[in-house]
């Protein structure tokens, strides 16, 4: 795996590449003292895999650096003596992967780094299926096969993703499903040039193809929007009971401002420690953000 690191302070860069090598992640391909002396070009060159980015640098930091690397196809690890909430909750919203705070501690920075390499490995294994699937059927009549392992694959993501979220169990999980491989279809149909569906439009062709056109479908359709709601609230209420046990909790940090305003998190979050149920709760669900994430999520981990 290769690591490049960013970061002004060279005593911290020394130790990172020390942690990375003593630990035998991989090797690290370069360090630069700012943002402003890297771009998603340049990283490609290096072919680095895993960024490791200072928040606070002199003339640009880690955020902006982030905000402007898009489209970089490695993995970002901020690491910040800030704590900030808001800065956290924004930097997750750029995507990086993990947020590692100052001083630096060797054994979280070894686990952090550890998931985030089995994550592009995994990525990587799966791109790799791709790609071997891609050249069987360009020798096969017709597209079918890549079609339905290409619905399958994002089918699997987002069953890994529902999982994290604890909502796997819930009875919405598999409408949430159903809606990965409409929306995956309805893209390749569309070829990326429509405007992503209303929320009534996903839930009424969801339950069409569950049920058929009809009174049947406007009941089916009704009836999936309450599970789908009630499993977004229980992935909500069970990202904020993380956040409430350790904030710095992996799962938290990574998902809470992803998947969900993080007002609302924060919300619920005080719900839980004034022991509000459910029947109380105050807080605002927006169904259409987090099918739209984990839809795109789900498209993301599988390149």
């Amino acid at each position: 795996m290769r690591f490049f690191i960013t970061d002004d302070d060279p005593a911290v860069r020394l130790m990172l590449a020390q942690i990375i090598e003593d630990a035998d992640l991989g090797e690290v391909c370069g360090e630069a003292e700012d943002g402003s002396q890297i771009d998603r070009d340049f990283l490609e060159w290096k072919r680095a895999e895993i960024l490791l980015i200072d928040l606070l640098m002199p003339n640009r930091d880690g955020i902006e650096t982030v905000r402007q690397l898009g489209g970089y196809s490695g993995k970002i690890v901020m690491i910040s003596q800030i704590e900030t909430k808001e800065l956290i909750a924004e930097a997750y919203s750029y995507g990086i992967e993990y947020y590692v705070t100052k001083p630096v501690n060797r054994l979280e920075v070894i686990s952090v780094l550890q998931k985030v390499k089995e994550r592009v490995l995994l990525q990587q294994s799966i791109e790799g299926i791709q790609r071997s699937l891609s050249v069987l059927t360009a020798c096969a009549p017709g597209a079918r096969v890549e079609q339905s392992y290409s619905q399958k694959t994002i089918v699997s993501a987002a069953k890994y993703l529902l999982t994290e979220l604890g909502l796997i169990s819930e009875n919405g999980s598999k409408d949430l499903l159903d809606m990965m491989e409409y929306l995956y279809r309805w893209e390749k149909e569309s070829a990326g040039d429509a405007r992503f569906p209303s929320l009534r439009e996903i839930f009424l062709r969801v339950a069409a193809h569950k049920v058929g056109a009809g009174s049947m479908a406007q009941k089916e359709m009704k009836a999936a929007e309450q599970r789908v709601r009630r499993a977004i609230y229980q992935a909500l209420t069970h990202l904020a009971s993380l956040g409430l046990t350790d904030f710095g909790n992996p799962k938290f940090e990574t998902y809470a401002s992803t998947f969900f305003d993080f007002t609302e998190v924060r919300k619920r979050m005080r719900e839980l420690e004034g022991q509000v149920g459910t029947a109380l709760s105050q807080v605002r669900i927006n169904t259409k953000k987090f099918i739209f994430v984990l839809y795109m999520e789900s498209k993301r981990r599988i390149g």
